[in-house]
């Protein structure tokens, strides 16, 4: 049970690490300062819930590693987040789309795990996670909107993000062994329970852009094994820098 509750932890802290991070790589770039500073501010809260579930997963685990050791000295494959949270920023329309997918799924995931985890530090860090995922949900949802049903140009780019990203949105209800013990035993919701507010959320969103979500045959998995794309190799490679180049460093 430990260690399952350990991996499940890990799921979690991952996908949050990594989506943060990702949003990070728009500090300065973002194309007004309003969203510069509302992406570095989603990038924090995904950052902070990482850090609050490393540091429980090295409770859990008990061999003497830290929330710094779990995110930084861990090679690309031992990491176990979704494929959708890796994918580039591409534009600012893939970006929000992916943030909006995620938040669509975290929002009622969290807002479950708040209600009735059987674990009272996750009930905790849930209660805290599902606020902030509420705001991401309405923050990119709304911006969703705006781009598709916008200009031709924006439409354009919006249906290309769709199309680029929505084959990675299955992977949110796949649950590995520990995640299916972890909801079995009370700790965590069942992922696939979230399915029909996911659907339900995406569907009138996308509908109100004016947009459209494919067919999804062959939909894209495997990141909860540590089957990973190039690009999250390259992102470690910057994100773990500083610690791997001088081990044991501290602010």
């Amino acid at each position: 049970m430990t260690d399952q509750l350990f991996d499940a932890l890990i799921e979690l802290a991952d996908d949050n690490l990594v989506l943060g991070h990702r949003l990070s790589e728009w500090c300065g770039h973002a194309p007004m300062l309003e969203e510069d500073l509302a992406l570095a501010n989603l990038a924090l809260d995904l950052v902070g819930t990482a850090r609050a579930l490393y540091s429980l997963a090295a409770e859990v685990e008990g061999k003497g590693r830290t929330e710094d050791d779990l995110a930084y000295l861990r090679v690309e494959r031992e990491y176990r987040n979704l494929l959708l949270v890796e994918r580039p920023n591409g534009d600012f329309g893939h970006t929000i789309l992916r943030q909006f997918y995620f938040a669509a799924f975290m929002e009622p995931f969290w807002s479950a795990a708040a209600a009735g985890s059987s674990d009272a530090r996750i009930r905790a860090i849930a209660a805290k996670a599902a606020k902030e995922m509420a705001y991401h949900l309405r923050h990119s949802g709304e911006w969703v909107v705006r781009l598709g049903d916008g200009t031709d140009e924006s439409h354009r780019r919006m249906v290309a993000a769709v199309d680029a990203l929505h084959h990675y949105t299955d992977e949110l209800f796949v649950a590995s062994p520990a995640a299916e013990a972890m909801a079995g035993a009370g700790v965590l919701p069942r992922r696939e329970a979230m399915r029909a507010e996911w659907d339900r959320l995406v569907g009138q969103v996308l509908a109100e852009a004016g947009l459209t979500a494919p067919d999804v045959p062959w939909p894209q998995i495997g990141g909860r094994e540590g089957l990973h794309g190039e690009e999250l190799g390259h992102m470690l490679a910057e994100m773990q820098y500083l610690q791997r180049a001088y081990p044991g460093a501290t602010w």
